[in-house]
């Protein structure tokens, strides 16, 4: 039967172009999704990384908030006044290094966008070159 349609010179180019058009189509769909599972291993990496932060600057407030909580009980009134200016200078230094966290993760996400989009702008621009 094959032998039949490819003796037709149009049938021939029909069958071709299609080949073509599924060749085409397949890679397009490998394209997408490789993209798709770049983009999730990032997502799931930059989570991953924010959440083992949220847990351990958590870890560490809670341990100082018990310290203090301990402190106080057992302090006297001069000690409570001390106590307190110590908790006053805590959180400027927890809050210092979670602001400095917060920008590093600002820089990590930035420039991690600032690659996509020269990637995403070079596909399109070879891509327009090659149409």
């Amino acid at each position: 039967m094959e032998l039949l349609e490819t003796q037709d010179p149009e049938k021939k180019k029909l069958i071709e172009a299609s080949n073509r058009h599924r060749l085409e189509m397949e890679r397009g769909v490998k394209d997408i999704s490789d993209r798709s599972e770049k983009a999730l291993k990032n997502g799931l990496i930059i989570g991953g990384a924010l959440a083992l932060t949220y847990v351990v600057i958590s870890q560490l407030s809670s341990s100082k908030s018990k310290k203090k909580k301990i402190k106080r009980a057992q302090a006297t009134t001069h000690e409570i006044a001390a106590t307190e200016e110590d908790a006053d200078e805590s959180p400027s230094l927890l809050s210092k290094i979670g602001d400095k966290l917060v920008s590093t993760a600002t820089v990590f996400l930035l420039d991690l966008a600032k690659e996509k989009l020269s990637d995403y702008l070079l596909h399109k621009k070879s891509k327009d070159e090659d149409s």
